[in-house]
């Protein structure tokens, strides 16, 4: 068997794999960044409301 076309044949599916993990990670990282977001605006909302009720 020649090393040469084991690397040939599994190269191909390490970098795929690579691709696929990033763009996941990625849109995980977004989910939880927009969560976030929308987390800070309710309770700035919340505040406002809050605020407004008071008065």
């Amino acid at each position: 068997m020649n090393w040469t076309a084991v690397a040939v044949g599994i190269i191909p599916s390490i970098g795929v794999g690579l691709v696929f993990w990033f763009a996941m990670r990625a849109v995980v990282r977004a989910d939880r960044n927009e969560r976030q977001a929308l987390a800070r605006q309710e309770e700035a909302d919340a505040a406002a409301q809050a605020a407004e009720n008071a008065q």
